[in-house]
Formats: C-alpha cells, sequence, structure tokens
C-alpha cells in the first residue's frame, strides 16, 4: 500500500480518510455523505473529492446514473487502512457508550449486539485527583476498600501507571503502608485527600516495566483439523503464539484465558489453548512475587 501523502491539514486529512473508509467497507460514497459526517458545504464536499481524485489518481470513478464514487480495481489506500478489528471495535464502542451514533462512519450497519459485562463504576474526580498525582510526582492520602480488611481504611500510596486487565481499571503505585508497588481498583478508591512527598521511585517498580514474552499454542489433545483451526484464529506461526505484556499484567492475563498449569487436562473443545513454556511462567510469577488487588 501507498504511503499517506504528507503536509495536509487535520480536517482534510480526516475527510479524505473517511472518503476511503466508506469506499472499502461501503462500496461507494457521494458528496452529501460527506456534507453530513463533517458538517460542511456542498463546495467544500465537491472540493474535497476532487483533491483525493488527485492524489489518488485511478482510485475511484463517478457513476452517473448513481451519483456515486465507485472504488476502481486498481483502488489502493493511501488515507485509511482497512482494519477488521477497528472496525468491529468501532460497533463494540457504540453499543458500550464509547462512541456516539454520530461518531460511527458505518453507514449500512448489520445488525449485531455486544454481551455487556457488568461494569465497575470510576468516580472521575478520583480518577482525576489520581491522575494529576501522577503527573505532579507526588504521594496522596487515598480511602480504599480492601477485600482483606472489613472497613474502608485510609493509606498513602504514590502512583504511576494506569492498566486495564481487561475487566477493570486499576492504577499501579507505591503503597507506603506496606512499602512495595501494588495495585489499586479504582472503583474501591472512595475518597482522595492531602498530598506529600513521593514514595519509591517508579523506575525501581521492575514488575511494571519488565517486558515477557508468553508462548501459547494449542490444546494438545485437538485433532489435527481442529488444532490448525486454533492456529488459523490466533494467528499463530509454526503452531505458536508469542504475546508480548508486561510481566505486571502477566497475572491477569492467564486468568482471563484460563492458564492456570493445569489448563492441558482440561476438555480441549473448552480450552483451546495452553502455555507452551509453563516452567518459565512459573519463574516469572515466582519472580514478581506479585500482589493482585484486595
Amino acid at each position: 500500500m501507498a504511503k499517506k501523502p504528507p503536509q495536509l491539514k487535520w480536517g482534510i486529512e480526516k475527510r479524505l480518510e473517511f472518503i476511503e473508509y466508506r469506499l472499502f467497507w461501503e462500496g461507494g460514497i457521494n458528496r452529501s455523505e460527506i456534507m453530513e459526517q463533517f458538517g460542511i458545504s456542498v463546495p467544500q464536499a465537491s472540493k474535497d473529492l476532487s483533491q483525493y481524485q488527485d492524489i489518488a489518481k485511478g482510485n475511484i470513478e463517478y457513476d452517473k446514473s448513481e451519483k456515486r464514487y465507485f472504488p476502481t480495481k486498481k483502488f489502493q489506500a493511501k488515507f485509511y487502512f482497512p482494519d477488521a478489528d477497528q472496525y468491529l471495535f468501532q460497533f463494540r464502542s457504540l453499543a458500550e457508550g464509547g462512541l456516539s451514533d454520530s461518531e460511527l462512519w458505518a453507514d449500512s450497519r448489520p445488525a449485531f449486539d455486544v454481551l455487556k459485562m457488568p461494569r465497575r463504576r470510576t468516580d472521575p474526580v478520583i480518577l482525576k485527583s489520581i491522575l494529576f498525582a501522577i503527573r505532579d510526582g507526588v504521594a496522596i492520602q487515598i480511602e480504599y476498600q480492601s477485600m482483606s480488611t472489613p472497613n474502608i481504611g485510609k493509606r498513602w500510596i504514590t502512583p504511576h501507571a494506569f492498566a486495564f486487565d481487561g475487566m477493570r481499571w486499576h492504577t499501579r503505585a507505591y503503597c507506603h503502608n506496606r512499602n512495595q508497588f501494588r495495585d489499586f481498583l479504582l472503583p474501591r478508591i472512595f475518597g482522595v485527600g492531602k498530598k506529600s512527598e513521593p514514595g519509591e521511585n517508579p523506575q525501581e517498580d521492575y514488575v511494571w516495566h519488565e517486558q515477557v514474552s508468553v508462548a501459547l499454542k494449542p490444546h494438545p489433545d485437538l485433532t489435527e483439523a481442529q488444532s490448525r483451526a486454533v492456529q488459523s484464529d490466533f494467528d499463530m506461526e509454526n503452531g505458536k503464539l508469542n504475546v508480548e505484556l508486561r510481566l505486571g499484567l502477566l497475572y491477569y492475563f492467564l486468568k482471563r484465558l484460563n492458564l492456570d498449569f493445569e489448563e492441558e487436562s482440561r476438555n480441549s473443545r473448552e480450552q483451546h489453548v495452553v502455555l507452551a513454556e509453563p516452567a518459565l511462567v512459573k519463574q516469572w510469577l515466582d519472580r514478581a512475587q506479585y500482589v493482585t488487588p484486595r
């Protein structure tokens, strides 16, 4: 694919990207679609289409009977590079409220639905306070409900990052009470108070900074055909998939994929992938001495 042309204003480039999006996913586009999506005038929409034709010569052709532009057989993307995950993520974001109907670029939408999981509410004021503490590099006092203690307690933390474990958000922080880096679930922070001098330098949080590569393979009990299907599903190469992630997210990764070092004993029709190097993964977990949110 050709590289995106340089030196275009952001607004123009976004509209040209929209043109290619519609050409690829909708099979065509007309002037009114650009006007409606971006709230621009007829002359501006016409100018955008003309500019696109000048830059991407031979990419589109106009059908007078349908009054619509269609991609040619020589079509080559210059502004929008199709991505199936990105396309489907728009529908998920729309269903979950992260994207408004007007922001969705797809026009002829298929019927779809999304399995909605229970949402854990995070107070935006608390989130902002944690965010500012990270930006300022300071410690902050929080009121936190741990599952290991009966009541909400106060503690000092020096937060330095956020992470999503597939279901919930937490802040990675140095806990002044425990003298160690830990994860604190944002929904369990019920209040924030004073600020103070920071604790341990975030660069010392090796569990957060270290990267590991987890190797996955198809369950050994799968038939040859089933194994090929799983390899295709996970885009494996030579029967393996290496997943790069932070050591601080390894525990959550294993939990989400039900990888507990006993996965090979489970039914292969339910557990499609297993750890290719379980002994190495155990070493990583031991070295991290990982503390999960309580």
